[in-house]
């Protein structure tokens, strides 16, 4: 298992060269120029060529390239176009706020989503399984904009009930998380009750109910930890769609993360902050799909009987043990 988990953190460093690479050639071809968004539009073509001279924009994208992944490998990202802070610094700094958001977006997804679709699929076709799918239907067709930007005008400027600028409490994070939740946990209550069906109609189903277990234990101990696969990689993608949905969210409830700085620094064209903050998030989904591989060890007993078969077999092997053919 150790030896997987290693494997896949060597796997990351590929994928990350490709996306950098991907990126840098996408903002190398983006009209504008960054030394003359820094200097302003009465800076003179002097001073401009100059300040290009001076940042190391006048060398051939390869080599930019280059140096660039030399200086992230030793852990620099370079200082921000704007600011002339540290890139990573600014990225700590807003870093919190995003993952708030996104964790408290996965938690409440999960919370309201796997109980919903749990109850429709044992309750099919009854008026709670039909309330049920016409509220999915409803909130997976609503934008999170649109949602938020409702939401403030309810809860927050007619009812009064929360605070209508997000963070600072629990209660101002509410609204971000249903908002940028919503269409996600829709998926999910449909994707579970879909699976709770297909799993509740096997036949191994019907034989623990032949042996006199308890509904709860049918559905709980057997149904749900079968169905459980797909629950779990849907649940570990949205993961990865929250980090991005959290752009739209912090400008609808003027949150400071990172969704916010990202606008801002691809409309004032600061490559190192585009650069780091699109390695950075990454990063993030990458390890979060390890855990997802990772838990699927332990909920699929099948898969944990493969490993663990898999390293007895090299034990015996290496004691001289193994089994001739």
């Amino acid at each position: 298992m150790k030896k997987y988990i290693f494997r896949r953190i060597l796997m990351m460093i590929p994928v990350l060269l490709g996306i950098s690479f991907v990126v840098f050639g996408l903002l190398e071809l983006s009209p504008g120029d960054p030394a003359q968004v820094i200097l302003g539009q009465r800076a003179t073509p002097e001073s401009i060529a100059q300040l290009r001279e001076e940042m190391g924009l006048n060398a051939p994208f390869l080599v930019r390239y280059v140096k660039y992944i030399g200086s992230v490998v030793t852990g620099n990202f370079g200082m921000s176009y704007r600011t002339k802070l540290p890139v990573m610094q600014e990225i700590l700094m807003r870093l919190p706020t995003t993952l708030i958001i996104a964790s408290g977006s996965m938690v409440m997804m999960v919370i309201l989503a796997l109980p919903i679709g749990i109850l429709s699929a044992v309750k099919q076709y009854s008026l709670m399984d039909n309330v049920t799918l016409a509220g999915a239907l409803l909130l997976s067709s609503m934008p999170g904009f649109w949602l938020g930007t409702i939401m403030i005008l309810l809860f927050a400027l007619k009812l009064g009930w929360l605070p209508a600028k997000g963070g600072g409490s629990f209660s101002g994070y509410l609204m971000p998380w249903f908002a940028l939740a919503a269409s996600y946990m829709a998926t999910l209550v449909r994707l579970t009750r879909s699976n709770m069906l297909e799993v509740i109609r096997a036949d191994y189903i019907k034989m623990a109910r032949a042996k006199g277990a308890t509904e709860k234990q049918v559905i709980v101990r057997h149904a749900l930890r079968n169905a459980c696969l797909p629950i779990v990689t849907i649940i570990g993608m949205n993961f990865a769609k929250l980090i991005g949905g959290t752009m739209i969210i912090e400008s609808v409830f003027a949150l400071s993360g990172l969704g916010t700085l990202a606008v801002t620094a691809v409309t004032q064209l600061d490559i190192p902050m585009v650069m780091a903050e699109v390695l950075f998030v990454s990063f993030i989904i990458g390890v979060m799909n390890l855990i997802v591989d990772i838990l699927y060890v332990y909920i699929d007993p099948r898969l944990k009987s493969q490993y663990v078969s898999v390293s007895r077999k090299k034990r015996l092997e290496k004691a001289g043990l193994g089994a001739k053919s």
